[in-house]
């Protein structure tokens, strides 16, 4: 087993990282008032006794952020999990549906999902992840009777005391990156070159948003509240929840 060279690392993170911070702006730059304003509950507004459209537009449009970075930020981490294991046991991303990392170690075929945090889903989110594992366990022996096939669902963060769970381990935080990569301490090395340019990207991030505020305050301000200033509730609920909207 080769060892794991942190420059490697290193350079991927520093060369691929540009890219979440350009989703991050792209999902601001297409974001629209009118399709967070659907997702989003109208009466807990009322209920948190919201008075201004700028409380409500920064409620909203932080939530979405919230919500997408974690999305986008989870999809880059498995990316580089994937490089890091390729690296050191030639994984390889998976073609087989709801799989995201295959590799061979010990006699072994891993067959690994890749979550952001432990977390990640309710009971049938779940079920349909388990239900993915016997699926790709099928077709993998179906093509090797021989083959040993171990599911591992893992998380790039967090901690969970009792990894196995029957039909496959789970793994999180130091034992995921572990796991891929045979670095014990691996986990606190990636840490580092992730703030590559953080501040010059985070600017730049920050300039789009303060923008985008100020864009659907004025927007709300407009379709929402009334002559004195007031927000139009009923106009609001109207919007978000009358029978007959998409």
């Amino acid at each position: 087993m080769p060892l794991l060279n942190l420059g490697d690392v290193s350079n991927y993170v520093e060369e691929n990282i540009g890219v979440f911070h350009q989703k991050r702006i792209a999902s601001l730059d297409t974001l629209r008032l009118s399709t967070v304003l659907k997702r989003k509950n109208p009466y807990l507004f009322k209920a948190k006794h919201m008075q201004t459209a700028e409380q409500i537009v920064r409620g909203l449009v932080d939530a979405h952020i919230s919500s997408n970075e974690e999305t986008v930020f989870g999809d880059w981490l498995e990316g580089l999990a994937i490089f890091i294991n390729e690296k050191v046991f030639s994984g390889w991303k998976s073609g087989i549906p709801g799989i995201d990392l295959e590799f061979d170690r010990n006699n072994c075929r891993y067959i690994v999902s890749i979550k952001s945090g432990p977390n990640w889903g309710n009971s049938g989110q779940i079920k349909k992840m388990t239900d993915n594992f016997r699926s790709a366990k099928r077709t993998l022996r179906t093509s090797n009777s021989g083959i040993q096939v171990v599911a591992v669902n893992g998380c790039c963060y967090g901690q969970d005391r009792n990894p196995d769970k029957g039909d496959y381990f789970k793994y999180c935080g130091q034992d995921f990156w572990a796991f891929i990569s045979g670095e014990t301490e691996l986990y606190t090395q990636i840490i580092e070159p992730l703030g590559h340019k953080a501040q010059e990207k985070n600017e730049a991030f920050q300039q789009s948003y303060v923008q985008m505020l100020n864009r659907f305050t004025l927007e709300f301000g407009r379709e929402y509240c009334n002559e004195n200033g007031a927000i139009d509730w009923a106009k609001l609920v109207r919007f978000n929840s009358a029978a007959g909207r998409v």
